[in-house]
Parts: structure tokens; C-alpha cells; sequence
């Protein structure tokens, strides 16, 4: 299956790779003209042929000839990750397979029980988190990556989600099925908010019941963050993208 990267734009008929894609293309990659990749603006995907590699380091460049338009697969499903910031190696884990599993934008949360070191570092680590959405969309063969906001805290990132169907995942005994939610509302535009190592405090699920969220459950066990995430993501789009409750 052939490779796909991320340009900034078509023009033209023809298309260029910069910086560290580039490289990677060029030097781990061995790009050679002639070869074949697929590349996608973030609205289009088309096949292109490599034409020129330049630069003071072998991938420092890499030049494109447009040759064919591949029709482009995007889910109308769109789903907003309010991820609780943990430990930045099973934060990454999580963006990585957020992304893998479509999601559409991640808003990292300074969560009550977060790490307040680590929300304090979150700012500084953006650049790699983009980066690791980067390559995870292209390894995915996704049309775009997902978008990173800001890391925001957690009641001015509940009362900005205006997305149709709202979900807190909950650890309490009394939330219901996050089947349940699904079965009952159906949408194509949706927020997951899911809590740090140590769960939610009281004062934000209040916040969630005040911005209009639905609390539900992913089970009787309890999840590690990164367990929820994938968890809690594959259930949505198997609900959402056209299956039909049974």
C-alpha cells in the first residue's frame, strides 16, 4: 500500500514536501524519481510521482507531479476529544490512536486530578503532540489530521463544546450504558470528555450537568485513560457512522 503525506497545497498540477516529511521521505524512505506516493491538501487526495529531490540534505525537498485523483474517504461523523492531561508517554499513546480511530479535534484538559506539573509542561509539549497527530493521520491514510487546540480548563472547555450530543464518561455507579446514550440520541457531531487517573471531582460533573452533557458509563471495570479513549471512540463511530441498534 503506498505512503501517504500531508502537502500545504496543490498548484497547478504540481505539489512539494518540505521539512521533516521531506526528509524522512528522502532519507529514511530512500525516495527515489519515478516513485509513486499519495498526498492529501487536507480536501483532496491525488497519486503523484516524485519529480526532483533538492536541498542541502538529501530530503531538505521533494517535488511532485500530480497524476491522478483518488477519491477522497471522510466520515461526516465528527467527533471533540476533551482528553484529561496524564503522564505525556500514555498522553501520546492517546492522541496516537485518538487518531487511528478518527477522531476530529482533541482539546487537551487541566483537569481537578491532572498532574499539576504536567499542565504545567502541557504548552511545551504541543509541537510533538501535532507532530505525532501528524504522522498517526498519515500512517492512517486519514484525508487530514486532527485538529490540537489549546490545553483549557475544564469548565471553559465544557461550556464551549457546542456540539449536538455531549458525553461525560463516568466511573458512578448510577451512569447508564454509553449504548444506552446512543441507542436513545443519534448525531453527527460529538463531544467525549473523559477524566484523569483518580476520575472527576464532584464540582465537574457539575459543570458537565450545567453545559447540557450526558454522563454514561463504558462498563463496571475501571479504565486507565488510554484504555477509555480507544474504548470509548470505537464505540461512537460503531453507533454513529451507520449501524443501526439492536
Amino acid at each position: 500500500m503506498r505512503r501517504r503525506f500531508f502537502v500545504d497545497k496543490f498548484d497547478s498540477g504540481r505539489a512539494a514536501l518540505r521539512g521533516e516529511a521531506s526528509e524522512h521521505l528522502g532519507r529514511v524512505l530512500r525516495a527515489e524519481p519515478g516513485q509513486l506516493y499519495e498526498l492529501s491538501d487536507g480536501a483532496e487526495v491525488w497519486l503523484a510521482r516524485v519529480e526532483k529531490i533538492s536541498g542541502a540534505r538529501h530530503g531538505a525537498a521533494i517535488e511532485f507531479a500530480l497524476t491522478e485523483k483518488i477519491p477522497a474517504q471522510d466520515s461526516p461523523l465528527r467527533v471533540k476529544l476533551l482528553l484529561s492531561i496524564v503522564k505525556f508517554d500514555r498522553m501520546e499513546w492517546c492522541l496516537e490512536k485518538a487518531t487511528e480511530v478518527g477522531v476530529s479535534e482533541i482539546v487537551p484538559l487541566a483537569a481537578a486530578r491532572s498532574e499539576k506539573a504536567l499542565v504545567l509542561a502541557a504548552a511545551k509539549r504541543s509541537e510533538r503532540w501535532k507532530k505525532i497527530l501528524l504522522e498517526s493521520a498519515q500512517q492512517s491514510r486519514r484525508l487530514r489530521p486532527p485538529v490540537l487546540a489549546p490545553a483549557a480548563k475544564v469548565d471553559a472547555a465544557f461550556a464551549a463544546a457546542g456540539e449536538k450530543l455531549k458525553i461525560i464518561l463516568s466511573e458512578r455507579a448510577a451512569a447508564p450504558p454509553l449504548r444506552e446514550i446512543f441507542c436513545a440520541q443519534s448525531a453527527q457531531e460529538v463531544c467525549l470528555a473523559i477524566g484523569p487517573e483518580g476520575g472527576w471531582t464532584d464540582e465537574e460533573f457539575a459543570a458537565a450537568r450545567k453545559n447540557q452533557f450526558c454522563e454514561a458509563s463504558l462498563g463496571r471495570e475501571i479504565l486507565r485513560t488510554e484504555t477509555a479513549v480507544i474504548a470509548a471512540l470505537a464505540v461512537t463511530r460503531y453507533a454513529l457512522e451507520g449501524f443501526a441498534c439492536q
